[in-house]
């Protein structure tokens, strides 16, 4: 009889335990915007003390934040700013039509001014560098800015049309539009203000895309070529694409995943350092018609290569930086590339089979570079996926010597962590510049210039 109330005492806590928590999503709270975080938010918090990431706000604010994802006791909640009740003297009205709280996710900052975005990004490196690798600017010999690209520059409410590739989603009824934040919900749009104009020529929104998944276009900045990479949904027939320019057309397989020509170049021609270069369907090429331009001259200055230097290319691409280098060190000199990507590495080998002593290996860095049996380096450039290099493929390049060290980052983060790892390997932090090579949104390229710390002491 005694057992009776502990069985059902037992039954209660497992019961209470089962219990899901509750969700806070649609609860609105009247917060203080405290400072920008890296990812395109701001940091508030609510009476309790819970964190928010709030969207479409600015520091300073004072706003009403709806939650948008979170429950109770969560580390945190995402909200959107749904009323601005005192703004930031930085804030404009957003010129874009699909910007704002449950619309279009693909920009961050279309409320800020150019000036403002561009500081807030310089506020959010500082801040990595800082909390991740125990970095001052000054330390990391940065100035503190976040340059714009040539002719990026307008003024508050002008929006630059820069992004040479868009990947448009499919909506039921088959209009072509943009993801919202942190959905899978398409938000159809007339046009994408931040696209660039070869892209918006070729009309895609204006047409019927019944049974695509998806629809990338492509608008190469260094020839006329134009590209679209369809996605059909499974058992869909490919439409007959007759879009406002002339375009090749791709697709998606529905069994292996790849890419298929179904008429035109499988390529576009792009430009950089005087040299053009093939980019095949699924190759690495920067998206701001100014970016490979720009990160090259950063890279090159930074590294001043001299005749006869024997130099790496690491998450190479197409081969950008391993041309660059070609030229520079002349017949005496040597560059290995490694790519993991094998349409990619087709196109590095094509794009500089002009050089003798160019050699482009195929597989992941941190397997490949241990078997080349490579043992020094004069010079290393390394462009790494959002995730970084990691702490592994750090320890092998530290062990090379290297002269000098390019880091190309897009993800300040990734870039904070892996500049600790260098610093534990003997390496400091020469110079540091950063570009806003991606307006409106949150995202930002660093290149990083690094050496010997014996040299810099």
């Amino acid at each position: 009889m005694q057992a009776e109330p502990k069985k059902t005492q037992a039954g209660n806590a497992q019961a209470d335990a089962a219990e899901p928590a509750v969700s806070l999503v649609g609860k609105e709270y009247e917060v203080e915007i405290g400072p920008v975080a890296h990812g395109g938010h701001c940091i508030a918090r609510t009476d309790e003390g819970q964190v928010l990431f709030v969207r479409h706000t600015l520091p300073g604010e004072k706003v009403i934040a709806r939650v948008t994802e979170g429950e109770e006791g969560a580390r945190f909640l995402r909200a959107d700013a749904v009323s601005v009740l005192e703004p930031s003297k930085d804030r404009v009205e957003a010129p874009c039509p699909y910007a704002g709280p449950g619309r279009c996710g693909g920009c961050d900052w279309q409320h800020a001014k150019p000036g403002a975005q561009r500081r807030l990004k310089g506020e959010v490196i500082a801040e990595q560098l800082q909390r991740l690798a125990g970095l001052t600017p000054e330390e990391a010999g940065w100035d503190g800015t976040v340059m714009p690209a040539e002719g990026d520059k307008l003024p508050a409410g002008e929006v630059p049309s820069w992004r040479t590739r868009v990947q448009y989603a499919v909506d039921a009824d088959g209009n072509a539009g943009l993801r919202r934040h942190r959905s899978h919900e398409v938000e159809p749009i007339e046009h994408c203000m931040i696209a660039a104009e070869g892209v918006s020529e070729l009309g895609i929104e204006q047409r019927d895309w019944s049974g695509m998944a998806s629809i990338e276009a492509i608008a190469a900045s260094g020839s006329q070529d134009r590209q679209v990479i369809l996605a059909p949904k499974p058992g869909a027939r490919l439409p007959i694409v007759e879009l406002d320019k002339p375009v090749s057309v791709m697709r998606i397989g529905e069994k292996d995943g790849g890419t298929h020509r179904v008429h035109g170049r499988p390529f576009v021609r792009e430009r950089a350092d005087g040299r053009t270069y093939r980019v095949g369907s699924g190759g690495f090429w920067q998206v701001h018609p100014k970016a490979a331009e720009t990160l090259m001259l950063a890279v090159m200055q930074g590294l001043t290569p001299r005749k006869g230097d024997t130099a790496l290319d690491l998450y190479c691409g197409v081969g950008l930086f391993a041309g660059a280098l070609a030229d520079r060190v002349g017949e005496k000199g040597a560059v290995l590339g490694i790519e993991s990507g094998k349409r990619a590495v087709e196109d590095a080998r094509h794009n500089l089979a002009g050089f003798d002593r160019v050699r482009i290996e195929q597989g992941k860095v941190e397997s490949v570079l241990p078997r080349t049996g490579i043992t020094e380096a004069d010079l290393i450039v390394l462009d790494p996926p959002r995730a970084g290099a990691g702490k592994q493929t750090v320890k092998q390049l530290v062990g090379l010597g290297a002269r000098r060290i390019a880091y190309v980052a897009c993800d300040p983060a990734a870039l904070a962590r892996d500049l600790g790892y260098f610093r534990e390997g003997g390496y400091r932090v020469r110079t540091l510049r950063a570009f806003d090579l991606f307006p409106m949104t949150h995202h930002v390229e660093c290149v990083a210039i690094l050496e010997p710390a014996e040299k810099g002491a």
